[in-house]
């Protein structure tokens, strides 16, 4: 089997069509699977306060493109700050405000390449605390993801009738 070689990029808002096209592959895939507490079943980039909250979420922190053979794969979105929805931390932090891929590309390491470069960009920055949440309805599947990934979950939250938890590691 031939290897997939990821390549790490800066992304910027010239990325935005490209990154909601994944909003819209996950919104579709976990409808298909009968999950649509999650994200709902309209397609991410036909509801404006959607598209509006990707573009905040971009100037948030600092974007990363995945690419697999030039095709933009995943992106990542590191910042300094939680969101606002998200207990804060007691010490310095790195939050993953955003971490999506390809569904197209599932199974092929992207969301840990990501993740490993969270890390990365984290030990450069000498912050001892990566954290990132996720849905936490259902069968809890996404926690399930990020504990395998070396996550632990804390706390736990309600986002206007939307499950969350809170999720950390630590790096040092």
């Amino acid at each position: 089997m031939m290897s997939i070689m990821t390549v790490l990029r800066l992304g910027d808002h010239g990325d935005l069509p490209a990154i909601l096209g994944m909003f819209d592959e996950a919104v579709e895939w976990l409808t298909g699977l009968g999950r649509q507490a999650q994200w709902g079943s309209v397609p991410w980039s036909g509801v404006p306060d959607r598209v509006q909250g990707v573009r905040s979420t971009l100037d948030s922190g600092d974007l990363w493109i995945a690419e697999v053979d030039g095709e933009v794969a995943g992106a990542l979105v590191l910042g300094e700050q939680p969101p606002p929805y998200a207990p804060a931390a007691t010490e310095p932090e790195l939050y993953v405000r955003l971490l999506l891929t390809s569904r197209r590309l599932r199974g092929r390491g992207i969301g840990t390449a990501l993740l490993e470069h969270a890390r990365g960009q984290a030990s450069r920055r000498r912050i001892g605390l990566l954290r990132v949440d996720c849905w936490a309805g259902g069968d809890g599947r996404l926690v399930r993801y990020y504990v395998d990934a070396g996550f632990r979950p804390t706390e736990r939250f309600d986002r206007d009738g939307w499950p969350g938890q809170v999720l950390e590691q630590r790096l040092v």
